[in-house]
């Protein structure tokens, strides 16, 4: 089931099947974002007995690392608009025997939450895909307690990413399919200089920063890249729901031909790059 597009909140990932296919990706994910993800918690200021919220959490990769680092005195509140991705997060915490997360099906842009409550903040690859990310982060800053810090992982420009970028230019070429607008929730929506230093400081945060993190992903086959990329890039599952079946088959077999160029002796290396913003409240 592909993601639904809906204008008021961005792009749907609730369903089960996407959700179980971000899961399987995660250990992928998580080598390719490890050091910008440790950045981001050290930015944030994530350590023993800190009360910490999670947006956007997705199946909660970042989410267990959280909760490993304020330990049992603390506690981390992991949201997300899609119940199926949280679903999977409870389920991995508690095989973890993590009982500091808690799970809460939530917008972003409209926290139910009181304000000045938590000591930090996350979001991993999230922030960029709302559709009023200046909203969300005026509402993260809102529960933030005075001198809490939020921090956010998102990708840079998509000549930076091209494994996560080149797939979808393929498929908008054969489909015909217009740019994405500029005000168009998406992988690079935040990606421009500039754009995420800016964003931070209109919320009202304060000693905000910015820092860039390259990424680095090894796949064994093709396959494996492929199968990758289909789990990890909902969004282009989307667009390809707009091919018609000769035109999708086609888009695929063009990935892969992208891939197969890169690849070597012992496998696929992509490289990309992503920015980790943070800021004080």
């Amino acid at each position: 089931m592909a993601p639904v597009d809906r204008p008021d909140r961005g792009i749907s990932y609730d369903s089960r099947d996407i959700a179980e296919a971000w899961h399987r990706s995660g250990t992928a994910r998580s080598g390719a974002l490890g050091p910008a993800t440790e950045l981001m918690l050290d930015l944030a200021g994530v350590g023993p007995g800190c009360s910490v919220l999670d947006l956007a959490a997705g199946t909660g990769d970042q989410t267990l690392l959280a909760a490993l680092r304020v330990g049992l005195t603390g506690s981390v509140l992991a949201t997300d608009i899609a119940a199926s991705m949280l679903e999977v997060a409870a389920a991995v915490a508690h095989e973890a025997g993590l009982a500091n997360v808690a799970t809460r099906v939530m917008d972003a842009q409209e926290l139910d939450l009181p304000a000045d409550c938590f000591d930090a903040a996350i979001c991993r690859s999230g922030l960029m895909l709302l559709p009023d990310p200046l909203k969300a982060l005026t509402e993260v800053r809102r529960v933030l307690k005075p001198g809490g810090r939020f921090a956010a992982v998102v990708f840079s420009a998509p000549e930076k990413n091209p494994y996560a970028a080149r797939p979808s230019e393929i498929v908008r070429r054969i489909g015909n399919l217009p740019p994405p607008a500029p005000d168009q929730p998406g992988m690079f929506a935040l990606g421009a200089p500039g754009a995420l230093d800016a964003a931070f400081q209109k919320a009202g945060f304060r000693d905000v920063t910015v820092r860039t993190v390259p990424t680095r992903r090894h796949f064994a086959t093709v396959d494996e890249a492929l199968r990758n990329c289909r789990d990890s890039f909902p969004s282009l599952l989307q667009l390809m729901d707009r091919l018609s079946d000769a035109e999708r088959e086609q888009a695929w077999a063009e990935i892969e031909q992208e891939l197969r160029r890169i690849e070597r002796p012992d496998g696929i290396e992509v490289v990309g790059e992503v920015l980790v913003g943070a800021g004080k409240k």
